[in-house]
Protein backbone atom coordinates (compact mmCIF):
# COMPACT_ATOMS: atom_id res chain seq x y z
CA UNK A 1 0.00 0.00 0.00
CA UNK A 2 1.39 3.23 -0.74
CA UNK A 3 2.19 6.47 1.39
CA UNK A 4 -0.54 8.46 1.82
CA UNK A 5 0.80 11.57 0.78
CA UNK A 6 -0.28 15.64 1.24
CA UNK A 7 0.78 18.34 3.68
CA UNK A 8 3.20 17.68 6.41
CA UNK A 9 1.60 17.68 10.18
CA UNK A 10 1.42 21.42 11.32
CA UNK A 11 4.26 22.88 14.00
CA UNK A 12 2.69 23.70 17.40
CA UNK A 13 1.74 27.04 17.46
CA UNK A 14 1.94 27.88 13.57
CA UNK A 15 -0.78 29.22 11.40
CA UNK A 16 -3.49 26.88 9.95
CA UNK A 17 -2.26 25.15 7.14
CA UNK A 18 -3.08 27.02 4.30
CA UNK A 19 -5.34 26.16 1.38
CA UNK A 20 -5.10 27.02 -2.08
CA UNK A 21 -8.39 26.77 -3.29
CA UNK A 22 -9.86 28.90 -0.77
CA UNK A 23 -7.38 32.38 -1.40
CA UNK A 24 -8.21 32.31 -5.09
CA UNK A 25 -4.20 31.84 -5.55
CA UNK A 26 -1.18 31.01 -4.32
CA UNK A 27 -1.03 31.16 -0.23
CA UNK A 28 1.85 33.03 0.95
CA UNK A 29 3.56 32.68 4.34
CA UNK A 30 4.52 36.60 6.05
CA UNK A 31 6.77 37.39 9.13
CA UNK A 32 6.38 40.38 10.91
CA UNK A 33 8.61 42.31 13.13
CA UNK A 34 7.68 45.15 15.73
CA UNK A 35 11.00 46.90 15.77
CA UNK A 36 12.28 48.19 18.90
CA UNK A 37 15.61 49.28 20.98
CA UNK A 38 15.46 46.24 23.11
CA UNK A 39 13.26 43.92 21.25
CA UNK A 40 11.88 42.93 17.86
CA UNK A 41 8.69 41.23 18.65
CA UNK A 42 7.98 38.35 15.73
CA UNK A 43 4.63 37.20 14.18
CA UNK A 44 3.84 34.37 11.65
CA UNK A 45 0.31 34.46 9.61
CA UNK A 46 -0.09 33.27 5.85
CA UNK A 47 -2.76 34.84 3.40
CA UNK A 48 -5.52 32.62 3.51
CA UNK A 49 -6.40 32.45 7.36
CA UNK A 50 -5.26 35.91 7.44
CA UNK A 51 -4.02 35.69 11.12
CA UNK A 52 -1.03 35.79 12.89
CA UNK A 53 0.60 33.92 15.56
CA UNK A 54 3.37 35.30 18.01
CA UNK A 55 6.71 34.03 17.67
CA UNK A 56 8.61 35.82 20.32
CA UNK A 57 11.08 38.37 20.62
CA UNK A 58 14.59 38.87 18.96
CA UNK A 59 17.00 40.77 21.53
CA UNK A 60 18.45 43.97 20.22
CA UNK A 61 22.24 44.90 21.28
CA UNK A 62 24.22 48.05 20.82
CA UNK A 63 25.70 46.00 17.89
CA UNK A 64 22.06 45.64 16.03
CA UNK A 65 19.33 42.90 16.01
CA UNK A 66 20.19 39.45 16.65
CA UNK A 67 20.76 38.16 12.72
CA UNK A 68 21.08 34.63 13.75
CA UNK A 69 17.80 34.57 15.50
CA UNK A 70 16.00 35.98 12.83
CA UNK A 71 18.04 34.10 10.23
CA UNK A 72 16.91 30.79 12.23
CA UNK A 73 12.91 32.32 12.05
CA UNK A 74 13.18 32.94 8.25
CA UNK A 75 15.07 29.54 7.46
CA UNK A 76 12.19 27.70 9.84
CA UNK A 77 8.91 29.52 8.52
CA UNK A 78 10.37 30.31 4.47
CA UNK A 79 8.29 33.34 4.47
CA UNK A 80 7.15 34.89 1.17
CA UNK A 81 7.48 38.07 2.16
CA UNK A 82 8.21 40.38 5.76
CA UNK A 83 6.29 43.48 7.42
CA UNK A 84 7.87 45.99 9.55
CA UNK A 85 6.03 47.82 11.69
CA UNK A 86 7.09 51.65 10.82
CA UNK A 87 6.42 53.84 13.97
CA UNK A 88 4.62 57.14 12.94
CA UNK A 89 3.47 60.26 15.12
CA UNK A 90 -0.10 60.59 15.75
CA UNK A 91 -0.19 63.16 13.09
CA UNK A 92 1.58 60.57 10.78
CA UNK A 93 4.79 62.26 10.67
CA UNK A 94 7.85 59.79 11.18
CA UNK A 95 8.21 58.74 14.73
CA UNK A 96 11.67 58.79 16.95
CA UNK A 97 12.19 55.12 15.79
CA UNK A 98 10.90 55.60 12.12
CA UNK A 99 15.17 56.27 10.37
CA UNK A 100 15.83 53.06 12.44
CA UNK A 101 13.13 51.00 11.47
CA UNK A 102 13.09 51.82 7.72
CA UNK A 103 16.90 50.80 8.39
CA UNK A 104 15.81 47.76 9.41
CA UNK A 105 13.77 46.94 7.02
CA UNK A 106 15.77 47.38 3.99
CA UNK A 107 18.56 45.01 5.85
CA UNK A 108 16.26 42.21 6.31
CA UNK A 109 15.87 42.82 2.53
CA UNK A 110 19.35 43.46 1.63
CA UNK A 111 20.08 39.89 3.74
CA UNK A 112 17.63 37.52 2.86
CA UNK A 113 16.26 38.79 -0.35
CA UNK A 114 13.04 39.36 0.78
CA UNK A 115 10.20 42.25 -0.02
CA UNK A 116 10.03 43.89 3.18
CA UNK A 117 6.67 46.02 3.31
CA UNK A 118 6.66 49.22 5.95
CA UNK A 119 3.16 49.36 7.76
CA UNK A 120 1.90 51.53 9.91
CA UNK A 121 2.52 50.58 13.60
CA UNK A 122 0.26 53.75 15.88
CA UNK A 123 -0.82 51.87 19.04
CA UNK A 124 0.11 48.42 18.50
CA UNK A 125 2.00 48.02 21.05
CA UNK A 126 -1.16 49.24 23.29
CA UNK A 127 -3.47 47.12 21.57
CA UNK A 128 -1.18 43.85 22.16
CA UNK A 129 -0.99 44.79 25.95
CA UNK A 130 -4.61 45.50 26.00
CA UNK A 131 -5.07 42.05 24.46
CA UNK A 132 -2.77 40.43 26.73
CA UNK A 133 -4.39 42.05 29.87
CA UNK A 134 -7.92 40.61 28.84
CA UNK A 135 -6.86 37.05 28.20
CA UNK A 136 -5.26 36.74 31.14
CA UNK A 137 -8.32 38.49 33.44
CA UNK A 138 -10.84 35.88 31.26
CA UNK A 139 -8.23 33.19 32.38
CA UNK A 140 -7.48 32.48 28.93
CA UNK A 141 -3.62 33.03 29.63
CA UNK A 142 -2.23 32.34 33.03
CA UNK A 143 1.28 33.82 32.84
CA UNK A 144 1.61 37.56 33.66
CA UNK A 145 2.52 39.65 30.62
CA UNK A 146 6.29 40.11 29.70
CA UNK A 147 7.28 42.88 27.71
CA UNK A 148 8.78 40.20 25.10
CA UNK A 149 5.02 38.71 25.15
CA UNK A 150 3.81 42.45 24.23
CA UNK A 151 6.56 42.41 21.52
CA UNK A 152 5.49 39.58 19.84
CA UNK A 153 1.74 40.39 20.20
CA UNK A 154 2.22 43.79 18.68
CA UNK A 155 4.31 42.11 15.58
CA UNK A 156 0.46 40.23 15.46
CA UNK A 157 -1.19 43.47 15.08
CA UNK A 158 1.18 44.67 12.83
CA UNK A 159 0.74 41.83 10.57
CA UNK A 160 -3.01 41.40 10.61
CA UNK A 161 -3.36 45.41 9.68
CA UNK A 162 -1.64 44.20 6.61
CA UNK A 163 -4.00 41.47 5.78
CA UNK A 164 -6.87 44.27 6.48
CA UNK A 165 -4.93 46.09 3.99
CA UNK A 166 -3.62 44.53 1.39
CA UNK A 167 -5.27 40.70 0.89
Amino acid sequence: MPEPTGPAAPRPGAPPPPDAAAAGGTPRIVLAFDFGRRRIGVACGDTVSRTAAPQGAVPMSDRGPCWEAIDALLREWQPALVVVGLPYNVDGSDGAMAVAARKFAAELGRRFGLEAILVDERYSSREAEARLKTARASGLRRRRVAKADVDAAAACVILERWFTEKT
